[in-house]
């Protein structure tokens, strides 16, 4: 596109022949629009052939991958609209009629919603044979609902992928039955009686959860040792993650970065400090001052694992995340029905934190899989890039 005319003397360039001398280079801009949208139906004729031999008919059969009324994209959409969108599923109704002009009926949603479970269920077993191997894991748990009993949502969080189990209880039997009888590698969570009554290897305890902790005990404070307690621990805390950041941020950091062994060295007057503290008020007056005090000694070296482990993070956020995107799909859903619904609600919602960490999206891998199931293929691995040592 070229101007009409000079904006400086109004001078009008010609519209035809030679164009005027340009300089620099030209401004860009771009309009993104969506083509217009609507369903593309795909008519399968199968003739019924007449047997010049036996005199009976034998039908042509509805090739595989046209299984059912729904292609493998409208399928994988419903249930990525239902999981990873989070939409209730009469909404998902009013968005494809109105939409894609598709009319459908709950019934159809829900069959949507268990083939695509079906078509993850070999991917996401392979996820859970991972698990035990993995060098460091993230674990957190949350209450969940199945026909208005209690059940609790497992989430795993692992170098590259994330797992989901839904489990009638939240005990040490479900670590048990993840990770195997003696795990491995690093466990990383808060202070769940679970995790300390299975766990006697290396672990990592959430400083994120125990600030919490702290601070709460802070609010109702009603003692000079819950003052004292609180706002010395909060301090180191804050001096504490002030290297780890250094560390973690690399060149970006604030105050300069800090490579592993720099940390472990500036660290160490601190985990005196730390110790000093916990000791001096473990036989605190203060109900709250002293579990605090005392857990921190017991669990001591636990709570500065990551200082020399690598990926190994000083809090459990990442299992806390991964959490919070199923809390928000309960809340949506009131839970689950049946244990055919729970086993694939956690299927859908480990395809769904899985796949980005895989560098692909939900939706098409949820295409991709449902077209291997239709047709007896495996579906698409999991574990691209995440780690099977």
């Amino acid at each position: 596109m070229f101007p009409v005319s000079c904006r400086h003397c109004n001078h009008r360039f010609p519209g035809r022949g030679p164009k005027p001398a340009v300089e620099g280079e030209p401004r860009r801009h771009q309009v993104t629009e969506l083509p217009p949208i609507e369903a593309h139906i795909t008519e399968y004729q199968c003739q019924r052939a007449l047997c010049p031999e036996c005199g009976k008919t034998t039908q042509a059969p509805i090739p595989k991958e046209a299984t059912g009324n729904f292609g493998p994209q409208l399928t994988a959409l419903i249930a990525y609209l239902t999981v990873v969108c989070r939409m209730p599923r009469r909404v998902v109704l009013e968005l494809i009629g109105q939409v894609l002009g598709i009319q459908l009926s709950l019934g159809s949603v829900q069959n949507s919603w268990e083939e695509a479970s079906e078509a993850v269920a070999e991917p996401c077993a392979e996820l859970e044979r991972q698990l035990p191997k993995q060098p460091v894991v993230n674990s957190d748990e949350t209450g969940y609902r199945t026909n208005g009993e209690k059940r609790w949502l497992w989430a795993m969080v692992a170098p590259g992928f994330v797992f989901y189990k839904i489990a009638l209880s939240r005990g040490a039997e479900v670590l048990v039955h993840l990770l195997g009888a003696a795990f491995a590698g690093i466990l990383c969570s808060d202070r769940c009686p679970s995790y300390l009554k299975y766990h006697k290897g290396s672990a990592q305890f959430c400083w994120a959860h125990f600030k919490r902790n702290v601070l709460g005990a802070l609010e109702i404070a009603k003692t000079t040792d819950a003052e004292m307690f609180c706002r010395d621990l909060l301090a180191l805390h804050a001096r504490l993650f002030r290297l780890w950041h250094r560390f973690r941020d690399g060149p970006g950091a604030k105050y300069g970065p800090i490579d592993r062994q720099q940390l472990i060295l500036k660290a160490i007057p601190l985990e005196k400090k730390f110790f000093a503290l916990a000791d001096r008020y473990a036989d605190s007056g203060d109900k709250d001052v002293r579990n605090l005090a005392v857990a921190l000694l017991m669990h001591f070296e636990k709570f500065f694992t990551f200082l020399d482990q690598d990926g190994v993070e000083p809090t459990n956020n990442s299992a806390e995340r991964a959490l919070r995107c199923a809390v928000q799909w309960r809340k949506i859903s009131f839970g689950s029905r049946s244990a055919d619904g729970e086993v694939a609600v956690a299927r859908l919602l480990t395809v769904a934190r899985t796949c980005p960490m895989q560098g692909q999206t939900p939706l098409s891998y949820l295409s991709a899989a449902i077209r291997s199931h239709r047709s007896a293929q495996p579906a698409p691995s999991l574990l691209k890039t995440a780690s099977t040592t």
